[in-house]
């Protein structure tokens, strides 16, 4: 959901200003859709003392039980290192690093973004500016924190700045600029939509360069420890994790509404589009969907016409394909699916062949495919995109195997590394941080044991390969800017296998950048390797973790996948599906 925005903004693009109605007793605002401002404040405000907490932590475990374990009793030698290589010129290039982590200059580039972005001419960014200004703020106040609370002196070399009266644990340049320069990484990979993805990687990745050149100017001139600077990174880190969740994300719990003021925005709301007939079904998942959640919606489907819908919720035993099913049956013009990827592959499954058109309105961790399909990540905001739009044909992918009923996916479903990596991210950091949850549980995940397997595509003679991950995707497009099939379209009438098996820190490497940039041509074992396909079928010698858009299921040795073009009707903004 939005963060605070002013009383009279309605959010989404299109939807109109309401004016105040009067409702006796007393006046009402008719833009019911709270921005949830209060309590994603709370959950800010919780997690950051966590954050101070395990900071903390590990700061009394470094000055304490385990100063005199290696390497933390060695650092005090790179210190030494870096006064050994100092020269002129290089002890004039750091001071210009240090300065850029300066208190001065990170307040005056923060206050003046943030200006830029609230100021803009066509449309302003309060969301992107509330992001930035507070992530900075409480990575400012946790710094204070920690270094009220550990007592670390600073190295005993010649320092070439004056020390300030704080600890030297953690850093403060360094989290500031972390902060700062990874917080506008983030709005330039997720919002600069006008630079092409190329250019939006490069700009990112010299921006989240900085903060390292930071740290080690502050270590080159003396001023703090190897673990002081890596304390302040994971310092500034947390704090976009935290404000980026709560507010880019825009899935904060907010407070109901009085029933009132829901009815007093409805009722403006009819009438700026003619009825639309037949009824209007719409699916969430209650654990993540708040009243809230439901009232913006019923706002936008109002505003389109589509009047008094009907919300009906999933459970745990079915998690909305039953849901769907019954509205089909029942003649529902429209079925519009609230929730996270799998929620919406088991409406679109119940969907698939019924001809009824589906609006996606994403609200969980991933999303993956409203990012595939072009739409924001806002449920109110992707529904009035979807309503303002037209029908397309969306492909799904058929999939079954050794106790897995067949069932359609609509994102992506493999085995390994992606499987050992949703199992092990904790529901409870999902919720919390959103989809950077799967980064903390990457570390574990990476441990995931490479797996032989064969490969049989559109019936030809198998391919025998190692992997640590193996996925069939309908869609490529990931998080981040990454992608594991470039050319992997919606609509295109194939599926697409992605073979990831590195080996080494360099192979790592290689496939980071085979995944950011997109596999060499041609795709090569060992990096990241793509084969299409209308058909595939992977079997694996022993049972492995499997996964369906991003939903653990039971561990199996096989996976036949086949797609169905055009499975099912999605509303999209024209000019149609893009990845």
């Amino acid at each position: 959901m939005p963060t605070a925005l002013p009383d009279e903004d309605i959010p989404g693009p299109g939807l109109r200003p309401s004016r105040p109605r009067p409702s006796p007793p007393r006046a009402v605002r008719a833009p019911v859709l709270t921005t949830g401002a209060t309590t994603a404040a709370a959950r800010i405000t919780a997690l950051t003392v966590c954050q101070a907490a395990l900071l903390i932590g590990f700061g009394l475990l470094i000055t304490g039980p385990a100063r005199h374990l290696w390497p933390i009793a060695s650092e005090d030698r790179v210190n030494e290192g870096f006064e050994h290589l100092r020269t002129g010129t290089f002890n004039t290039l750091t001071s210009w690093g240090s300065e850029a982590g300066n208190t001065l200059t990170i307040v005056a580039i923060t206050l003046a973004v943030c200006a830029a972005l609230v100021l803009a001419p066509v449309l302003p960014r309060w969301r992107e500016a509330v992001f930035l200004a507070v992530s900075v703020s409480l990575q400012a106040l946790a710094f204070l924190a920690i270094t009220t609370a550990v007592d670390r002196h600073r190295p005993e070399v010649h320092r070439l700045d004056s020390s300030p009266p704080t600890s030297s644990y953690t850093s403060g340049h360094t989290g500031a600029a972390t902060a700062l320069y990874g917080g506008l990484a983030v709005l330039v990979l997720t919002r600069a939509r006008r630079l092409s993805r190329p250019w939006r990687i490069a700009v990112a990745a010299l921006l989240m360069l900085l903060p390292l050149a930071v740290g080690a100017c502050r270590l080159y001139r003396g001023m703090h420890h190897v673990t002081d600077v890596t304390g302040g990174m994971l310092n500034g880190t947390l704090s976009l994790l935290i404000v980026g969740r709560s507010v880019l994300a825009g899935d904060a719990v907010p407070a109901p509404l009085p029933e009132h003021a829901v009815d007093a925005a409805v009722k403006e709301a009819r009438g700026t589009a003619g009825p639309v007939p037949g009824t209007t079904v719409v699916v969430v998942n209650p654990v993540s969907v708040s009243a809230s959640d439901r009232d913006r919606l019923r706002l936008v489907l109002e505003r389109h016409g589509r009047v008094a819908p009907h919300f009906v919720e999933t459970t745990p035993d079915d998690p909305g394909h039953g849901q769907a099913a019954r509205a089909a049956a029942d003649g529902a013009a429209l079925v519009v699916v609230c929730g996270g990827d799998g929620t919406v592959r088991a409406v679109a499954d119940a969907l698939a062949g019924t001809g009824v058109p589906l609006a996606v309105a994403p609200h969980g961790t991933g999303n993956l495919l409203a990012r595939n399909l072009g739409l924001p990540l806002d449920p109110a905001r992707a529904l009035d995109a979807a309503l303002g739009g037209a029908p397309h044909p969306m492909d799904l992918g058929r999939i079954e195997g050794d106790g897995l009923p067949a069932t359609h996916f609509c994102a992506m479903a493999g085995a390994g590394l992606d499987a050992e990596l949703m199992a092990r991210t904790p529901e409870c950091a999902k919720s919390a941080l959103g989809w950077p949850a799967y980064a903390l549980a990457l570390l574990r995940a990476l441990r995931t044991p490479r797996m032989e397997l064969t490969l049989r595509l559109d019936g030809a003679e198998p391919v025998r390969r190692t992997a640590r991950m193996a996925v069939i995707a309908n869609v490529g497009a990931l998080q981040g800017g990454a992608s594991l099939a470039p050319d992997a379209r919606p609509d295109d009438g194939l599926l697409h296998v992605a073979l990831l098996d590195p080996r080494g820190a360099r192979g790592w490497a290689s496939a980071t950048s085979d995944v950011l940039r997109g596999p060499s041509s041609p795709s090569r074992p060992g990096g990241l390797e793509v084969f299409t396909c209308r058909e595939a079928e992977l079997v694996l010698p022993e049972p492995r973790p499997r996964e369906i858009d991003g939903d653990p299921v039971a561990a199996g040795r096989r996976m036949s996948a086949r797609v169905v073009p055009g499975a099912v009707r999605v509303l999209l903004p024209e000019p149609g599906p893009e990845a």
